[in-house]
C-alpha cells in the first residue's frame, strides 16, 4: 500500500542508493596475497615465531642452528624444518659457513608484514 508520503510522480524512476563507496585504492592482486599468506602462515606458528624472536635478539641479529635447539626443547631435525619454512617464506636467511648453517632475518621482512597488518583500509 503506498501512501502520500511514498507516492511517486507518474513516469519517475527513483535512484537506488549506492550499497557502498569504494575505498580509492586498487585492491590487494591474488599473487601478493598468496606471498603474505605464506609469510603469516610461516610465522604462525609458536616455535617460529620463537625461533624469529630468539634470532633477532641474538648477538649480530644472528644465529646457528645448534644455538637453537636448547632454548626451543626441540631436537636438530625439527629446529632445521621450521627454519626451512621461515626461510622459505622469506622470513630468514640462511648463509653456510662450513659445516654450520647461520640464519639471520631478511632485512625490512617483518616490517613489510607489519606494515600489512597497520594498512588502514
Amino acid at each position: 500500500m503506498t501512501t502520500m508520503s511514498q507516492a511517486r510522480p507518474e513516469g519517475s524512476v527513483a535512484e537506488p542508493a549506492p550499497c557502498c563507496t569504494p575505498s580509492g585504492s586498487p585492491a590487494m592482486s591474488a599473487a601478493r596475497a598468496l606471498e603474505l599468506s605464506k609469510q603469516f602462515k610461516a610465522i604462525a606458528d609458536p616455535n617460529r615465531l620463537r625461533l624469529v624472536s630468539l634470532i633477532s635478539s641474538s648477538d649480530g641479529s644472528e644465529a646457528c642452528v645448534c644455538d637453537l635447539t636448547e632454548p626451543l626443547g626441540l631436537g636438530q631435525p625439527t629446529v632445521s624444518h621450521h627454519l626451512k619454512i621461515l626461510v622459505d617464506a622469506g622470513i630468514l636467511h640462511r648463509e653456510k659457513r662450513g659445516v654450520w648453517a647461520y640464519y639471520s632475518l631478511v632485512p625490512g621482512a617483518l616490517n613489510t608484514l607489519a606494515g600489512v597488518l597497520s594498512e588502514s583500509h
